[in-house]
């Protein structure tokens, strides 16, 4: 079977694969529950999706995967890890003139890692920025994207007893 395989078709191939993972992580990650083999899907969906991108792709696709990674470690409680996805692809986006929807969900994904470690200053500031950015955000599919995504990070609470 591998005689079969054309070496000039595999970044193809990779290209086609990362989409599918990523395509299919993110659609994990937007709904309101999973069971526990969805979310060894969607966290195995996602690490697919990094790797395959990262030997095919450009910087964009590396800060997209992170992003990804962000919000998949932050719905599964990994603080840390959420964290240091959600600030990497944080850095990229913040650094460059990106899109109102690649702003959108950095704040989003950024809200939800800050909610999953315990900062309450970061997650209502974050979510607050989140929901700025998404009215900057024309076309209603491209908002819709990001609102899937926001329909499941915890809404901060109005009043900041302490400062995470």
């Amino acid at each position: 079977m591998t005689a079969d395989l054309n070496p000039e078709d595999e970044p193809k191939w990779r290209r086609r694969l990362g989409s599918g993972a990523n395509n299919r992580a993110w659609t994990l990650s937007e709904q309101l529950s999973r069971t526990r083999e969805e979310d060894a899907e969607m966290l195995h969906a996602a690490h697919a999706s990094a790797y395959l991108w990262s030997t095919v792709g450009n910087e964009q696709n590396a800060a997209l995967a992170d992003l990804l990674l962000g919000q998949v470690h932050a719905l599964l409680g990994s603080a840390a890890l959420a964290a240091r996805f959600s600030n990497s692809a944080h850095e990229f986006f913040a650094g460059r003139d990106s899109e109102p929807r690649e702003l959108a969900l950095t704040h989003a994904v950024a809200a939800n890692a800050a909610h999953c470690g315990g900062d309450t200053r970061s997650h209502q500031a974050e979510y607050a920025a989140a929901l700025r950015a998404i009215d900057t955000i024309a076309d209603a599919e491209e908002k819709e994207i990001v609102l899937a995504t926001m329909r499941v990070v915890p809404q901060p609470s109005t009043s900041v007893a302490s400062g995470g």
